[in-house]
């Protein structure tokens, strides 16, 4: 049956924006293409729209977006694309389903810039975005709150370079080894490393150096690392956790969004009452963080039982086999189910937000 004009203009336009300038884009790009293959088009008339390593945007041709890569897109862009100028953007669609991962995506910048514009948007707000990607803010606001997570000790890049031996010696008698470095404001695994001992940890700082000004050093937790989606707006109600088995110490980027790379168990291999507690946990998080819509939060169970947070993933990968998406199944939940559900959840939290979300 041949879709008319009026059926079109009787559909939600979603705007689904995939790539940007972050560490994560091309899992961006898989998040993105995976949304615009799945929503239901008997509601929505998806838009495709590609941002650029100059965060400018277009509105890209299927063509396009079954490319390999962002820079293979970059290519065709002026031939293939047409430009979207900020400013127009409310003039082509009624609600934006953020794609985007990682930095000036998922930690504010976007959505300030979508609250400046008036164009409504899926996930968590501005202030929630920004708290969600930064670990150690993060942390502090969860401990205040009673919630249990890794010891951690910032390392600014200054105090690094005029006070080595001093933070050495801190992480030694704080923290211990093995320890985990990471950068502050990264996601997918990006320069993360197990740290055995103090031999390794100018390698292992340098590195995360290189993509935050701020390096984290957090205890090595022994357990079971699982996560868990969270959906919804005033009452929040988490998915069935998942064990997220890694194939080495530390979690991958392969292990998380490789199909048939790393191993994750819908539900999670724990007692009935240990998997409520996850759940509960994961609760507790997405409300003490304000966050909208959807998020996930991994987690790890300590060997002693304890449920630790590692930290919020507030717009978590919506790739094909990305774990979110089984454990939805396991909810009793599609895909397009859940992709609809949370569009849902944006136009609700946007129409009754009163200054920016």
């Amino acid at each position: 049956m041949v879709e008319t004009g009026e059926d079109k203009a009787q559909k939600l336009r979603v705007g689904i924006i995939m790539g940007g300038l972050s560490s994560e884009k091309e899992v961006s790009l898989e998040s993105g293409r995976n949304i615009f293959s799945k929503i239901d088009r008997r509601k929505y008339d998806p838009i495709p729209i590609f941002m650029d390593s100059r965060a400018a945007l277009w509105e890209i041709p299927v063509k396009l977006i079954m490319r390999n890569s962002t820079s293979d897109i970059e290519e065709d862009l002026a031939e293939e694309a047409k430009p979207i100028p900020y400013e127009s953007l409310k003039e082509r669609v009624d609600v934006v389903c953020l794609g985007l991962h990682g930095k000036y995506g998922e930690d504010g910048c976007m959505q300030g810039l979508l609250e400046l514009l008036g164009v409504p948007y899926t996930g968590s707000g501005v202030l929630a975005s920004a708290i969600g990607m930064n670990k150690y803010v993060c942390r502090r606001i969860l401990e205040i709150s009673g919630i249990d997570g890794p010891r951690t000790i910032p390392i600014p890049r200054r105090r690094w370079e005029t006070e080595r031996a001093d933070v050495t010696e801190e992480i030694a008698r704080e923290i211990g080894f093995p320890c985990v470095v990471k950068p502050c404001r990264e996601g997918c695994s990006t320069a993360v490393k197990k740290v055995i001992a103090a031999e390794g940890l100018p390698d292992a700082v340098d590195n995360a150096f290189l993509w935050d000004n701020m390096a984290l050093v957090e205890e090595f937790l022994t357990g079971m690392e699982v996560t868990c989606g969270v959906v919804g707006v005033d009452a929040p109600e988490a998915l069935i956790p998942s064990e997220t088995i890694p194939t080495d110490d530390v979690l991958s980027l392969e292990d998380k969004f490789l199909y048939g790379q790393g191993e994750n168990k819908t539900p999670a291999r724990l007692p009935g009452e240990q998997i409520e507690k996850i759940r509960e946990t994961a609760v507790a998080t997405f409300r003490t963080l304000n966050l909208k819509g959807y998020a996930r939060i991994d987690m790890f169970v300590r060997d002693d039982g304890r449920v630790a947070v590692l930290e919020p993933n507030t717009l978590p990968g919506m790739t094909p086999s990305t774990v979110l998406f089984h454990q939805a199944a396991a909810s009793g939940i599609t895909q397009a189910g859940l992709i609809d559900r949370i569009i849902q959840s944006a136009l609700e939290v946007h129409t009754g937000k009163r200054g920016p979300l």
